[in-house]
């Protein structure tokens, strides 16, 4: 009798540590109960999807939750299978400030950054 595979499958989401921090800091800021972000994707820009994070009140029935570094994120249950083996990085630098997700699911981007296609 064959045996099912027990390999596990990729997170849905690793966050770095920079990312953590600026989320504990969104919570710590926050005027109102939130309990972690909520990431997303919708269809925008000139590639055909884009990034979309927003602060979350409550878990949504079918959320991915991802617990990490003491943050709570939770993926949108639409977006999961474009963001699985991602990881949430936060940048803040010269050329850019905020969220950065490098996607291995990507297949390009926009010259411009904001949207990308799988």
């Amino acid at each position: 009798m064959a045996m099912a595979s027990t390999a596990s499958l990729p997170k849905a989401l690793s966050i770095t540590d920079a990312a953590a921090e600026r989320v504990r800091m969104l919570m710590a800021k926050a005027t109102d109960d939130y309990i972690g972000l909520r990431i997303g994707v919708k269809a925008k820009g000139c590639s055909g999807l884009s990034y979309d994070v927003q602060y979350a009140k409550e878990k949504m029935k079918f959320d991915e939750v991802v617990e990490d570094k003491g943050v709570t994120v939770l993926i949108d249950p639409a977006a999961v299978m474009f963001l699985i083996g991602s990881e949430m990085d936060y940048v803040d630098d010269k050329f850019q400030t905020g969220f950065v997700f490098r996607n291995p699911n990507e297949k390009g981007r926009c010259g411009c950054g904001e949207s990308f296609h799988v």
